[in-house]
């Protein structure tokens, strides 16, 4: 993708959805931090589904020290790897008392020392919980960024370095999740809906997949 192109494309997601949301529920800081940790290797919506059960009996670290390792996993068993994502959390939520007054901290290095917090979890709370312009590289942004040709690397890593270095100051916060919501939705894996991207005029691939033939689902 040409620099020249980059604010453009960016323009026309914004456009198309001024305020992007991530799409775990949360209330608070911690809710978010809890949320973004179950969420590896594992849908939005089944996170969704746990955490709207043990939210309302469980939301504080001390909380969910409280219901104990096996009472925790009652609630989130539902979610792939829900053991070590069990253990994780309650050390999580133990250091969060112990070291931090049982608040989140709003630094890379505060996070990523907590157990489970690697840095896309890190970037997820920096980004919607304090309004950093990280970029969380995932599955779909790591797609889409290198199809489309925006920020292409080898790996996660490297994506997010030139996303950093190319996106424009003005789209950083919201940047990461107009192109998860791209990638999810429209830009998929295996068939990107081509026919239905807003900013299909900038991007680099080739060939645009054509639209299915009236009648058929796509």
């Amino acid at each position: 993708m040409k620099k020249s192109d980059i604010a453009p494309f960016f323009a026309v997601l914004k456009a198309a959805n001024p305020t992007p949301q991530t799409e775990l529920e949360y209330t608070t800081v911690f809710e978010l931090l809890t949320a973004v940790l179950l969420s590896a290797q594992a849908t939005d919506v089944g996170v969704n589904k746990a955490t709207r059960k043990l939210f309302p009996v469980a939301n504080t670290p001390q909380a969910i020290l409280n219901l104990g390792l096996e009472g925790l996993e009652s609630y989130i068993k539902t979610i792939g790897l829900y053991r070590s994502k069990a253990k994780h959390l309650m050390e999580t939520c133990r250091m969060l008392v112990e070291l931090h007054e049982s608040k989140v901290p709003d630094t890379r290095e505060a996070l990523e020392a907590l157990p489970g917090v690697g840095r896309k979890t890190a970037n997820v709370v920096l980004n919607v919980a304090f309004g950093q312009p990280t970029m969380a590289v995932d599955t779909h942004i790591f797609r889409v960024s290198n199809r489309t040709g925006l920020a292409p690397g080898k790996n996660p890593l490297e994506v997010e370095k030139q996303l950093l270095k190319r996106v424009p100051a003005e789209y950083a916060v919201d940047s990461h999740h107009w192109l998860i919501l791209l990638g999810r939705y429209v830009c998929q894996a295996r068939k990107p809906r081509c026919w239905e991207c807003v900013a299909s005029q900038y991007c680099d691939f080739k060939p645009k997949t054509p639209a299915p033939p009236a009648g058929k689902k796509s």
